[in-house]
């Protein structure tokens, strides 16, 4: 009787092509199920208003109704029915979490005395050493409206050595987090108010002790602890490269070693992410297995897997609690364990339902990391590579043995990582590395074979005294990366520049590469039709003809010969942005260098910085030509249109682009933004 009454609903149902459709997936749901997870978070964050309560509770009643019909219709439409209700599960889990990290926007600029405990350390773009604070206190600021975390660059003369765990303090410059570079751009708004960073500035007095005794974890300390000893133990460099890779703490890389890493595709070999994690976990689970198989006994009679599986998973942990968990060693640690615990339970550790089920645990934990391109691109890389393994296992397995083998599987790795990765590289931040493949084919054996099991044996012996052997082989290894990194980044066309892609590209990858993964069969190839799509649109994506700055202090106007910028100093993070994504590798002076372009349709316009011009310019400018300043206007309202401070306050950075018709559009950044919790 119940298979006749789903067979009527297949037939009678309005969704009878695609609950059919589902009804044949039985066995591969789970990458659908994470795909709708994420669709629902993706949707919430591409809303342009923040849903209301009411709204909210009605969510949670079609979860509820969808929930019960999917317990009631067991076949492809009861499917089709859960599907529909992880989206929604996805969308409110994301507004759950925008309320969960809720907490104080300074909303104004502050200058004044700053204490607090240092959780992080690390660099700015300048190459500063620069201070994330928790428990702070703000000078005449109550605690309610204190931000939860405020981030300081250090400009001044050296005072007090940073370490995790110190209660500091400083006089400080502090500002709310600034909006997008220029409208539909990066939101660093959104990424601080996640991270929880409600000011940020930069001091240039030293930095003074505020309290004697520590107030981070033994963990922190251990972590300080560690990276002292590598620098100590490593020389130069290479040393604050074994630290970056040990315990997270890139502080101290010199920008010349970052950058040849970048150019070179090799920046993700920094990061404590899946390479780095799955390196360590399967170096150990390999050693337990190969050590237990030298007793002909155990190895016959007993699980070794399983004995092997647990020995590493707490290997994880710590190397999770050493590295300081950021979110991308979260998500690694996410993807190990659940690789580990399928070995554990007895089911494929390398399958397409392993990774559905990570990105689950992670889009649960964090859903806002699902717009970020850690994510992106770990997800990306290893569901190609569980597909492109998966396919060429039902081959002949010959290619597998011996040292062609093993040659075959790490070209064939780094090949299919570096395809799947590309993209969304490139979308995120706007250059190729050309030679990435061959940098890593060089590379990324060394850093597996030598670096990351040597730093693990002289960790282990380093209490005994016995670690300066594996420290020397592992600086050997780093030393062959940085050597490998150096000159990949010489080599002419190392780096290719692209320009920043219209809004649609980023989705269109997505849903290419989700099918492509989630599909079976030769379903698979309809991902490439999305992809291929995406592609088309990137080349016809047309950088704004005019751009302001969010301060009011710069404008740049796009020519054939590069963008115009109205200054040669100042604004330098916005200018490197915009310039970044024009594809446009040059720097701020060379592009105010240029000769300013004349553009059909484009108002005539002004940048004035002192107040005393402002008033003499206002009080003769005419009708239609715009006036830009960061000074704030407090007279009449002048003939022409000013854009000064209190103004671009409201609309964030502004963007003038072409329309097919000839009209000049203005755009916004907080019209993109729409009204959500972190636009202030």
């Amino acid at each position: 009787m119940a298979a006749r009454d789903d067979a009527m609903v297949l037939q009678n149902g309005p969704f009878v092509t695609v609950a059919t459709a589902l009804h044949g997936l039985r066995g591969f749901r789970m990458p659908w199920i994470a795909t709708a997870f994420g669709c629902g978070i993706g949707t919430y964050f591409a809303l342009p208003v923040e849903p209301s309560h009411a709204a909210t509770a009605v969510f949670a009643l079609a979860i509820c109704a969808l929930s019960l019909l999917t317990w009631i219709s067991r076949d492809g439409v009861g499917f089709l029915y859960l599907l529909l209700a992880v989206f929604v599960f996805g969308l409110v889990a994301a507004q759950m979490r925008t309320a969960i990290v809720a907490g104080p926007v300074m909303p104004f600029r502050y200058y004044g005395a700053v204490e607090g405990r240092i959780v992080k350390i690390d660099r700015s773009a300048s190459g500063a050493v620069r201070l994330t604070l928790d428990r702070v206190r703000l000078d005449g600021i109550a605690p309610e409206r204190t931000p939860r975390r405020v981030r300081v660059s250090l400009h001044g003369p050296e005072g007090t050595e940073p370490r995790p765990g110190l209660r500091v303090m400083t006089t400080a410059h502090l500002s709310p987090p600034a909006g997008p570079t220029e409208p539909g751009g990066f939101d660093f708004q959104r990424h601080a108010w996640f991270d929880s960073l409600g000011a940020l500035g930069y001091s240039r007095v030293p930095l003074l002790l505020a309290s004697e005794r520590a107030e981070g974890s033994a963990v922190a300390g251990a972590r300080y602890a560690i990276a002292q000893a590598l620098r100590n133990a490593i020389p130069e460099e290479r040393g604050q490269v074994a630290a970056a890779i040990v315990v997270g703490d890139r502080s101290g890389i010199p920008d010349d070693v970052t950058e040849a890493l970048r150019a070179s595709n090799l920046a993700h070999l920094l990061a404590i992410s899946g390479l780095h994690m799955g390196l360590l976990v399967g170096f150990v689970f390999a050693s337990v297995r190969g050590v237990l198989a030298l007793s002909p006994r155990i190895a016959l009679a007993y699980p070794t897997r399983i004995w092997a599986a647990c020995i590493a998973l707490p290997v994880a942990v710590a190397y999770l609690a050493l590295s300081g968990g950021g979110i991308a060693t979260q998500r690694a640690f996410v993807m190990a364990a659940v690789m580990l615990g399928a070995v554990i339970v007895g089911r494929r550790a390398l399958s397409m339902r392993s990774v559905a089920i990570a990105a689950l645990i992670v889009l649960a934990w964090r859903p806002e990391s699902l717009i970020g391109p850690g994510f992106q691109m770990s997800f990306a890389a290893t569901g190609a590579l569980v597909v492109a393994f998966g396919w060429l296992s039902n081959r002949d397995p010959k290619w597998r043995r011996g040292v062609i083998g093993w040659g075959i599987a790490l070209l064939l790795s780094s090949a299919v990582a570096g395809l799947a990765t590309g993209p969304f590289a490139a979308i995120h931040f706007n250059r190729v590395g050309q030679y990435g493949l061959l940098a890593n084919l060089l590379a990324v054996p060394m850093m597996g074979a030598i670096v990351m099991p040597s730093l693990l044996i002289g960790l282990i012996l380093w209490p005994l005294g016995l670690q300066e052997l594996p420290f020397w082989c592992a600086e050997q290894g780093i030393g062959w990366i940085i050597v490998v990194a150096e000159w990949i980044a010489a080599l002419d066309g190392s780096v290719l520049h692209l320009p920043a892609p219209s809004w649609h590209v980023l989705p269109l990858f997505g849903i290419g590469f989700v099918w492509m993964g989630a599909a079976a069969g030769r379903t698979r190839l309809y991902g490439a039709i999305p992809c291929f799509l995406a592609i088309i649109l990137w080349a016809q994506s047309e950088r704004p003809m005019m751009l302001v700055s969010e301060s009011g202090g710069l404008a740049g106007i796009q020519s054939e010969g590069g963008r115009w910028l109205s200054r040669a100093k100042g604004d330098g993070f916005t200018a490197a942005s915009w310039l970044e994504n024009d594809g446009d590798p040059v720097s701020q002076e060379m592009a105010a260098a240029r000769d300013r372009p004349s553009v059909a349709g484009l108002p005539s316009f002004r940048v004035v910085r002192s107040s005393a011009e402002l008033k003499t310019i206002l009080a003769d400018c005419v009708a239609g030509e715009w006036i830009i300043t960061p000074r704030v206007w407090d007279g009449d309202p002048p003939r022409c249109v000013l854009y000064d401070a209190k103004a671009l306050s409201r609309t964030g950075a502004l963007s003038l682009t072409g329309e097919p018709d000839g009209a000049v559009r203005v755009r916004t950044s907080r019209e993109l933004q729409g009204q959500r919790p972190w636009v202030r």
